[in-house]
């Protein structure tokens, strides 16, 4: 049986993206409902199904045009641009939690080709330039008290990842940071921190993105001596993106499938720690918490959901049988099946499987019982950074009671 909690969050101490400490505070993200069972699977009619999306924006877009003038605020917002995904965030603070007032993500492949070419292409930036345009409108939509838009690995890595930053600035007025790979793993930290099990004493927490993929050690016994849940962590250059254009990511063989995991464990040697969370993992409890596209689609396909649906998969825990259970349906679908899987899609069936490898590549390092998934990460840790320097978000020291969700075959 898997379990899905609400929100839990232990008081603690986190690290700042810049060194400081930050208080961590509770938060939430409002669901739509507290129903207990996903949705029913519903047979795919494309047409029919973009008919209804489309009517249900229009009768969204106009609903949220006539309330907006009672929108309380104040806003804020979060963009990440990274490898794969164009993804923003406008939310208010509600007490100790925040509310989501409105979002967009959208596949724009900024990373396509770099890994090859070191250079971003002028498709791929043109598809990011289109999605960032959306943002703008959106941003522009309120009076906004603090924004933060951040570029990851495909701007990091790209020799003129710069000067399409300067391109977006100028003709957008969109104001960009690329940032480090050490802030990319504490902005993750600090957006998942709420779904740590506090009965734990830590977890093993990865973020798989488009072109990196980065691996953190939590450890409640760091956050007693110093300011800080992060004992160690790594950045590995590899994610869905650049492994898919390495080995494929139509056709996966299982020899396809074993050499992505052998070069994702090979890029093992940059973390330090290594050996040292091998050993604690033996001898005290710890859980994965996963954060990425990769694992809320793995988790969406795992409870046979009709469309993907964050209610259900955000604060999903999987036990290891899930897991592997998960890992060999996925596996077992060729390229039209896991582009026919609502929770998969075309934009994914080529990327799902370099995703699996290296999540199967950190499961066969360190072995953890329990996974939990997140379906959030550095636009909402970008997010609470920014409200609660503005001191809006409330303590909250007493973790929510936990539900349950029956999954489906």
């Amino acid at each position: 049986m898997s379990k899905v909690a609400d929100d839990i969050c232990p008081a603690s101490v986190l690290g700042s993206a810049d060194g400081s400490s930050t208080e961590a505070r509770k938060e939430q993200f409002t669901p739509a409902s507290k129903s207990s069972d996903p949705p029913k699977t519903v047979p795919a009619t494309p047409g029919a199904e973009a008919s209804k999306r489309d009517h249900a924006t229009e009768r969204h877009r106009a609903g949220r045009s006539r309330s907006r003038a009672h929108e309380r605020g104040p806003f804020y917002a979060a963009i990440d641009l990274g490898t794969n995904n164009c993804r923003l965030l406008i939310a208010e603070p509600r007490g100790e939690s925040f509310h989501i007032v409105d979002s967009f993500s959208r596949i724009v492949r900024l990373g396509e080709g770099v890994a090859q070419s070191g250079l971003l292409n002028h498709d791929a930036m043109e598809r990011a330039f289109g999605a960032l345009r959306i943002c703008r409108q959106k941003l522009a939509e309120r009076r906004l008290a603090g924004t933060r838009l951040i570029a990851t690995e495909a701007c990091r890595r790209a020799l003129n990842g710069a000067a399409f930053m300067d391109r977006v600035r100028h003709e957008l007025g969109l104001n960009f940071e690329i940032i480090d790979r050490r802030t990319e793993a504490s902005l993750a930290v600090a957006g998942c921190f709420s779904l740590l099990d506090p009965k734990s004493d830590g977890a093993v927490l990865f973020d798989i993105g488009g072109g990196s993929s980065e691996i953190v050690w939590l450890d409640r016994k760091r956050s007693r001596k110093r300011n800080g849940l992060m004992r160690a962590w790594v950045s590995l250059p590899v994610g869905v993106v650049t492994l898919a254009e390495r080995h494929g990511g139509v056709d996966v063989t299982d020899e396809v499938f074993e050499a992505m995991v052998a070069d994702v464990r090979a890029e093992f040697v940059r973390f330090n720690a290594r050996d040292a969370l091998k050993e604690a993992l033996k001898h005290r409890s710890f859980h994965f918490l996963g954060t990425s596209g990769t694992v809320t689609t793995l988790a969406g396909v795992h409870l046979g959901l009709g469309r993907y649906d964050r209610r259900y998969v955000d604060g999903l825990w999987m036990e290891q049988d899930d897991i592997d259970l998960m890992m060999r349906k996925i596996r077992s679908m060729d390229y039209p099946a896991r582009v026919a899987n609502p929770c998969i899609g075309r934009e994914r069936a080529d990327l799902v499987l370099a995703g699996c490898a290296i999540f199967e590549a950190i499961r066969r390092e360190w072995a953890c019982p329990r996974l939990r998934v997140a379906d959030r990460g550095l636009r909402e840790g970008i997010l609470l950074q920014l409200m609660r320097s503005d001191g809006h978000l409330r303590h909250r020291s007493q973790p929510s009671n936990s539900r349950t969700v029956r999954t489906r075959a």
